[in-house]
């Protein structure tokens, strides 16, 4: 097959996340957007599916644990695989929920969770959180459905699949660790480690870039102001031109030493600039993502 490199990547995104997260409805909202989905297809006919060329058109396809062959690793795999050829383009929707909210869904539907159908729904949950947490942690989309209803899940994922004239390009801007490497699927990276560290001041140390100490820190850098305006300034020169090329979203990370100072004040600081200028615009702190609360180190 001769590949015409003018034509743009056939976007796959791929929908997980634990039972009573959102799933099946995010799915049914992603298909109203009119994007195909495939629901519980074998993990081993992916790649068979993916084989012939590209039909330029967004494919969802909804993964949970019961998928016949399912594994973290081996779906990993998969989007890494695909991830190398040059004319598609994979995406990991994650749906995620607090186990208080798991656990009330479960207890009003009454269903047993698939994890533990004859034991207690709690076990299922924690069983499946472990199972699942690799694939939380490299997901490209987070969505937190703990405090939203469909409507309200729907309405966020129409800012990423809803390719409708009348909705705007959406950006998201995340802060990432470069100890941990460098996400996978973003469309633009920056390196934020030369600015000063806040890490080796010891009452900065264990707060974060959500701090007005850290952030009163990092932007008493000198490089930091001429280093940030060049960095607004090229962003809202992109963004645009991206939009009028069809996308639908542009991901943009932030990354510093520990993802914890630097990268996330800069993330939010770039976040807020833009929303100001118009831009739909999501945030997400991947570090602190793994830490027990929200702000809170390990």
């Amino acid at each position: 097959m001769i590949l015409d490199r003018t034509k743009k990547k056939q976007e796959i995104v791929f929908v997980t996340g634990p039972a009573g997260a959102g799933r099946t409805t995010a799915l049914k909202a992603i298909k109203d957007f009119g994007v195909e989905v495939i629901d519980n297809l074998p993990l081993n006919l992916i790649n068979r599916m993916l084989h012939g060329p590209p039909t330029g058109e967004t494919l969802a396809i909804g993964v949970d644990s019961r998928t016949r062959g399912f594994s973290c690793e081996a779906l990993i795999e998969i989007i890494e695989n695909i991830a190398e050829k040059p004319y598609f383009k994979p995406t990991l929707l994650y749906l995620d929920c607090r186990t208080e909210t798991l656990l009330r869904r479960f207890s009003e539907t009454r269903r047993r969770h698939p994890a533990s159908p004859d034991g207690s729904p709690s076990l299922g949950i924690e069983q499946e959180e472990k199972t699942l947490r690799s694939l939380r942690d490299c997901a490209d989309i987070l969505l937190d459905t703990s405090e939203l209803s469909p409507h309200q899940l729907r309405a966020d994922l129409a800012r990423w699949f809803d390719k409708s004239e009348s909705r705007g390009l959406s950006v998201s801007v995340q802060s990432f660790s470069y100890k941990r490497g460098t996400p996978r699927g973003v469309d633009m990276m920056i390196d934020c480690r030369f600015l000063q560290n806040p890490h080796w001041e010891l009452a900065l140390r264990p707060l974060t870039g959500l701090s007005p100490s850290v952030a009163e820190y990092v932007a008493a850098d000198p490089l930091f102001t001429p280093f940030f305006e060049k960095l607004q300034s090229f962003v809202e020169l992109l963004l645009p031109a991206y939009q009028a090329e069809g996308k639908a979203y542009f991901s943009i990370g932030l990354g510093c030493t520990g993802g914890q100072h630097r990268s996330v004040f800069i993330a939010e600081k770039l976040a807020w600039a833009l929303a100001e200028k118009g831009w739909i615009v999501s945030t997400r702190h991947k570090e602190m993502e793994r830490w027990p609360e929200e702000g809170e180190q390990k």
